[in-house]
């Protein structure tokens, strides 16, 4: 059996701007979140994955 990863885009929670790609390999029903830097509001915030 082959485990299957996933590619997820990470949105910035402030302006909504899609900035970030990456490779989630499990299935969760939590969505995910990283602290990210944000060129469109020039701060570091909370991406989102869509």
């Amino acid at each position: 059996m082959k485990i299957v990863s996933k590619k997820i885009i990470l949105a910035c929670e402030k302006c909504g701007s899609r900035n970030y790609k990456t490779v989630e390999s499990k299935d969760n029903s939590v969505r995910f979140e990283l602290k990210k830097y944000c060129p469109n509001c020039r701060l570091h915030t909370i991406h989102r994955q869509t």
